[in-house]
């Protein structure tokens, strides 16, 4: 037991660290082009809430979790149980909104000039950051419901109608009330996804006829003058495909908790796992195809070995 404990353990810390690190020298980059510029782009600063969300994903269910699987048992209060789970899922969704709001710049950012989205593209870079904060305040009201159903384990050893998370617990409300709950918590959920795939399929779509209209000035020698926004798009749609799919895999197991009344060790280990893996594979994708990126990390290098 002590051995499956320490292995979780060691887990969720390669999570954590390896996901807090990645996310943390992104911003490293974005806050040296703020201070060296005095500017940043509307995407880098969506980019920006998208790393605050990661890393506050990674350190509110890292580090407990971390702490429950090297062997420390309730360890933490009904208001840091209430505190910790109440953040993590701020952070969860935010993370869900901020790829929302970025695919949709990026979409409406690489609409044709005689498209119905041509006004749009003078106010999105305004808009695209006011509606990234104003997703922090309503996401910060709406998950306060959440923290009624959160408890410690340190004075409830004695109820049985508990959910065990390892550090902290959940009282179970219900099936019915399981349901609505989860509903009136994944409304947000639901408008980010839609969202997500209008700008996804307008992005591939854009990108279909900028490439067979491109064709021409391909073979007529000429360099293509969008190139930038291209690479920009593969990579906001690379960043989406990916969230996509540990969301999916993430809601599966999160409908599961919300259903089974006394979910399993593993269940419960596998979701949280799961919730980690796009705040900490995330900014190393951005890391991997961002050119600029790349070349200040060879030029802070070589002048550190500068004599």
């Amino acid at each position: 037991m002590m051995d499956s404990d320490g292995t979780l353990g060691m887990i969720f810390l390669s999570q954590t660290v390896l996901g807090v690190l990645g996310n943390l020298s992104l911003l490293y980059y974005y806050l040296f082009l703020y201070f060296s510029q005095s500017s940043l782009r509307p995407t880098d600063c969506v980019l920006m809430h998208l790393i605050a969300a990661n890393v506050l994903t990674l350190l509110c269910k890292g580090v407990p979790q971390t702490m429950a699987g090297f062997g420390w048992k309730d360890f933490l209060n009904d208001c840091e149980c209430k505190g910790v789970f109440y953040l993590h899922k701020v952070g969860r969704i935010m993370s869900f909104s901020s790829i929302s709001f970025l695919s949709v710049f990026q979409a409406i950012t690489i609409s044709p000039n005689d498209s119905k989205w041509a006004p749009l593209k003078c106010k999105a870079p305004k808009y695209v950051v006011a509606c990234v904060n104003l997703s922090w305040i309503l996401n910060l009201f709406i998950n306060t419901v959440f923290l009624t159903n959160i408890r410690s384990k340190q004075g409830n050893k004695s109820m049985t109608m508990l959910k065990d998370f390892g550090y902290c617990s959940s009282v179970n409300i219900g099936e019915m009330d399981a349901v609505l709950h989860m509903v009136y918590l994944s409304f947000p959920d639901v408008i980010c996804m839609w969202l997500m795939l209008w700008a996804s399929g307008s992005i591939v779509l854009i990108l279909h006829r900028h490439k067979r209209s491109m064709q021409h000035m391909f073979r007529s020698k000429v360099s293509p003058q969008f190139s930038p926004h291209t690479r920009a798009t593969q990579t906001i749609l690379l960043l989406m495909s990916t969230f996509i799919c540990f969301y999916l895999l993430s809601s599966v197991c999160q409908v599961c908790l919300a259903i089974i009344y006394n979910p399993s060790w593993f269940l419960v280990n596998m979701s949280l796992f799961i919730a980690g893996c796009f705040p900490t594979v995330s900014p190393f994708l951005l890391l991997c195809r961002n050119y600029q990126v790349k070349t200040f990390c060879f030029t802070c290098v070589r002048n550190r070995k500068a004599p």
